[in-house]
């Protein structure tokens, strides 16, 4: 019995959920969302990110964060200097039940001085995931962002470094 309510309970997280195709976003404006830093900020995207550029590495699955810290480490290695948030993206209405529990559940897998980093997003998630792509979740969204919220660099295809090294050479040529 508890195989059964297991699997309904599971069906009815992952059944809600839309795909929709991949495509490439560079040159449009990011869609204004609204999401919470794991230290409990409310912060608007992209209207409250003031720096000249802003990288988003936005995840659609737990699976996600091993292409997020990918390109985390990436970037200190190579000391690309930007600002990032990591951008957990999850739309349905029944993550969002459960928002406090998957919130507290990173609490515990993040050090606390990186909180004010990472953004989740449960209300704009679908919003974002249709405007993206969804399709092969696991691979981060990299999303470059000036500060109007015009994207200059977008990936999705999975960390690799001539990805790392293109996104380098935005960062750049947008400086």
């Amino acid at each position: 019995m508890r195989k059964i309510i297991y699997i309904f309970g599971l069906l009815l997280l992952t059944g809600c959920s839309s795909q929709y195709p991949n495509k490439d976003i560079t040159g449009q404006t990011f869609p204004a969302v609204v999401g919470s830093t794991l230290e409990e900020t409310t912060l608007s995207i992209p209207s409250d990110l003031t720096d000249d550029l802003t990288l988003l590495l936005i995840g659609y699955v737990q699976n996600a964060q091993f292409d997020i810290d990918r390109w985390l480490i990436a970037l200190d290695v190579t000391e690309t200097n930007v600002k990032v948030y990591e951008v957990p993206t999850i739309q349905g209405l029944f993550p969002e039940m459960f928002s406090t529990v998957i919130d507290n559940g990173m609490r515990a897998g993040i050090p606390k001085p990186l909180w004010k980093g990472v953004v989740t997003i449960y209300d704009d998630g679908e919003k974002i995931q249709e405007f993206t792509g969804n399709e092969n979740a696991a691979n981060t969204r990299v999303v470059l962002l000036n500060s109007e919220g015009e994207i200059l660099y977008f990936y999705d295809q999975g960390f690799a470094v001539d990805a790392l090294n293109k996104l380098r050479l935005s960062l750049i040529a947008n400086k």
